[in-house]
């Protein structure tokens, strides 16, 4: 496929979106975490891009004296993932985890659950743009009660702002209770798919993603992927684990 031109001045994002290199949503975070820079300067959301500019995204080229590092972490609810304002806690400021890793993609402050962390730059490509088709599974809990049409609604898909939204799997799990299988990653959207459907949601806990599963983590804890969960978790990604 040939790469679409690039017409200078272009915001960083979306620069790096038309190299190949993340989706513009994968770009943010990258940026976020400060492992993006222009001219040797760090980037910040919204910088744009010259021609002739040079940019260099951290993780594009391993550095072999630095062990690549991947984690679980459980995120509480009332932790921003990304960009906090003053007065919120981050993912960054939690107990346990090593500086010079990211998470890779996010949860919104007021949901939980597990969040991937690794300072290796390959992996955000391939697990968060949405051609990889990747399952992300949550428990969803409602405040109106939920009926198997729901399964229906969900498996359809519902318009949202003028945007389609669809879950690959549910299950109804009680009178309050629904797990939802997402391969899309849009922004917010088990919530707006929920308010969509005129249901409340109370709880939003995510449990998996691909075959990384929360388990017994408890909240704001953490865990190195390792053994067989690790090389699992590379192989699915397409990313040999000596690749460095």
């Amino acid at each position: 496929m040939t790469q679409e031109p690039i017409p200078f001045p272009v915001r960083i994002n979306r620069y790096l979106a038309l190299k190949g290199i993340a989706t513009r949503r994968a770009a943010d975070d990258l940026i976020s975490a400060g492992r993006v820079r222009i001219n040797g300067k760090r980037a910040t959301l919204g910088d744009r891009v010259e021609h002739g500019d040079v940019v260099d995204v951290a993780g594009k080229r391993q550095d072999r004296s630095k062990p690549l590092i991947y984690l679980a972490y459980y995120k509480p609810r009332g932790v921003v993932t990304h960009s906090p304002t003053p007065g919120q806690r981050s993912i960054a400021d939690a107990e346990g985890i090593p500086r010079g890793v990211s998470p890779m993609g996010r949860l919104d402050k007021e949901s939980e659950g597990l969040i991937i962390l690794t300072n290796d730059g390959r992996v955000t490509e391939r697990l968060l743009h949405p051609r990889f088709e990747h399952e992300k599974e949550y428990v969803v809990q409602v405040r109106e009660k939920v009926s198997p049409m729901y399964k229906k609604i969900f498996e359809g898909g519902v318009v949202c702002d003028g945007e389609k939204l669809t879950a690959k799997e549910v299950s109804i799990d009680g009178p309050h209770m629904m797990t939802v299988i997402l391969t899309e990653g849009k922004k917010h959207q088990i919530r707006r798919m929920c308010a969509a459907a005129h249901l409340t949601v109370d709880r939003l806990k995510r449990v998996r993603v691909m075959d990384v599963r929360l388990g017994p983590l408890g909240s704001g804890k953490v865990r190195a992927l390792e053994g067989r969960t690790l090389k699992k978790f590379l192989a699915d990604l397409g990313l040999p684990e000596n690749e460095k």
